[in-house]
C-alpha cells in the first residue's frame, strides 16, 4: 500500500549561516583567503585608531579644573574648553546680555519645530514666522538700541554665535534667491536670461574667499564718500549671492528632470505660468533637488571659516586665537577637535534631515 502525501510541506527558511548578519559577513568578509587577511588588517587598524582616540579624548584625559596646571593626565585637556566655553560660544559678546542670544536660539528653534515637524500641519504661518517675523525679532535683540537694550557692535560678535549667524542668514537667503535665479536663467526673455547667467557665471568663476575680500575690501572704494556698511553685512551679502549661484543650478537640473508635459498639461487645466510653476512644476523639481540642496547648504555650513580673512573670529578663528595665548599654548589639538565635533553634529544633524524628508516626500517613484 502505498502512501502519498497531499498536502504542501511549508517553505523552510534558509540556512542560518547563509542569512541575516552571519551570512552578510561571511559573503562579503571571510569569503576567500584574501578577503580574510583584508577583514583582519581592516579590523587591527580601525580597532588601534578608534582605541587610541578613545583613550585620548576620554579615558586619559583631564576635564576638571579652572587652570592649565590642572592639565595632567596623558591624554586631551578639556579644561581649556571649560574655562573658554563661554567666549567660544558668543565670542566677545558682553557676558551680561548673553541672554538676548540664548532667547533667539529658543524663537529660532521654535520656528524650525513648526516648519520641520510632521505635527504642525499648517506650515504657512511658521513660514511667514521664520522668513519674515523671525529675522527683524533677531536683529533688535542681537544689536539692540531698541526697547531700552543696549548696543552691541557686530565687530563683539563671534565664535559658535556668529557662524550660526552667518550660516542661518545665507541659507534662508540663497536657497530663495537662487530659485528666482534658476527661472531666470531659463526665461524665454533674452534680457533676463542673459542678467541670470552672467551673474551665475561669474559668482560661479571665483573662490568665496575672493567675493568676501571684494565685499570687505574693494566694495567701499566703489561707494560715495561717507556711504559704509557693516563689515559682518558685507560678508553676509557677499555669501548670500555666492551661495545663490550655486543654488541656482541645482534648482535648474531640478528643473530640467521634469517632462515637458508638466507644464503643457498644467496649461491644458487652465493654469497661468506661475500657477503651473508654483503648484505643479517647482515643488516636483525642489524634491528632485532635496540631495544636492542640502549638500550646498552643508558646504556653506563649512565655508563660514573662511570669514576669518575680513577680520570676523568665528567658532573655528576664535578657537585659534584661544590657542596663542600664553596661558594655553599647546591646545591646538583639543581646539580642533572640539571645533570638529560641533560641524560634525551640525552637517550631520543636516544630512540625516534630508535623508528623512527625501524618503517621506519619495512617494510616488518607490522600487
Amino acid at each position: 500500500m502505498a502512501i502519498v502525501k497531499t498536502d504542501r510541506h511549508p517553505d523552510l527558511p534558509p540556512p542560518v549561516s547563509e542569512s541575516g548578519v552571519i551570512g552578510w559577513v561571511r559573503n562579503n568578509l571571510f569569503s576567500s583567503p584574501l578577503n580574510i587577511i583584508l577583514t583582519l588588517v581592516s579590523i587591527y587598524v580601525a580597532w588601534t585608531a578608534i582605541s587610541g582616540f578613545v583613550s585620548y579624548t576620554i579615558i586619559n584625559a583631564n576635564f576638571a579644573g579652572e587652570t592649565r596646571d590642572d592639565c595632567t593626565g596623558s591624554g586631551a585637556c578639556w579644561v581649556f574648553i571649560k574655562a573658554r566655553f563661554g567666549q567660544i560660544m558668543y565670542g566677545f559678546y558682553p557676558a551680561e546680555e548673553r541672554w538676548r542670544v540664548d532667547v533667539g536660539y529658543v524663537l529660532g528653534a521654535i520656528g524650525l519645530f513648526g516648519i520641520l515637524s510632521d505635527w504642525v500641519k499648517n506650515k504657512k504661518w511658521p513660514a511667514i514666522y521664520m522668513f519674515a517675523i523671525y529675522p527683524v525679532i533677531c536683529f533688535f535683540l542681537f544689536s539692540g538700541g531698541y526697547f531700552g537694550l543696549p548696543v552691541v557692535e557686530t565687530s563683539e560678535w563671534g565664535g559658535l554665535f556668529l557662524t550660526l549667524v552667518l550660516a542661518s542668514v545665507s541659507i534662508f537667503v540663497a536657497l530663495p534667491l537662487g530659485i528666482v535665479l534658476a527661472l531666470g536663467r531659463r526665461s524665454e526673455m533674452p534680457i533676463v536670461r542673459m542678467l541670470c547667467v552672467g551673474f551665475i557665471e561669474l559668482i560661479r568663476g571665483v573662490p568665496l574667499i575672493t567675493v568676501l575680500f571684494m565685499a570687505s575690501v574693494m566694495l567701499p572704494l566703489f561707494l560715495p564718500e561717507g556711504v559704509n556698511f557693516d563689515k559682518l553685512v558685507r560678508a553676509l551679502v557677499g555669501m548670500s549671492l555666492f551661495s545663490a549661484a550655486y543654488m541656482a543650478e541645482v534648482v535648474r537640473g531640478g528643473l530640467q528632470a521634469i517632462p515637458k508635459g508638466q507644464m503643457e498639461a498644467a496649461k491644458s487645466l487652465g493654469l497661468g505660468f506661475w500657477q503651473a510653476m508654483g503648484l505643479i512644476v517647482l515643488p516636483q523639481a525642489l524634491k528632485i533637488s532635496i540631495p544636492s540642496i542640502v549638500n550646498t547648504f552643508i558646504g556653506l555650513f563649512k565655508d563660514t571659516t573662511l570669514v576669518l580673512i575680513i577680520g570676523l573670529l568665528d567658532l573655528l578663528s576664535i578657537v585659534k586665537a584661544g590657542t596663542t595665548d600664553k596661558e594655553w599654548l599647546g591646545m591646538a589639538t583639543e581646539g580642533y577637535i572640539f571645533v570638529a565635533m560641533v560641524f560634525w553634529v551640525f552637517c550631520f544633524g543636516m544630512s540625516r534631515y534630508s535623508i528623512w524628508l527625501e524618503n517621506k516626500l519619495h512617494t510616488g517613484h518607490k522600487r
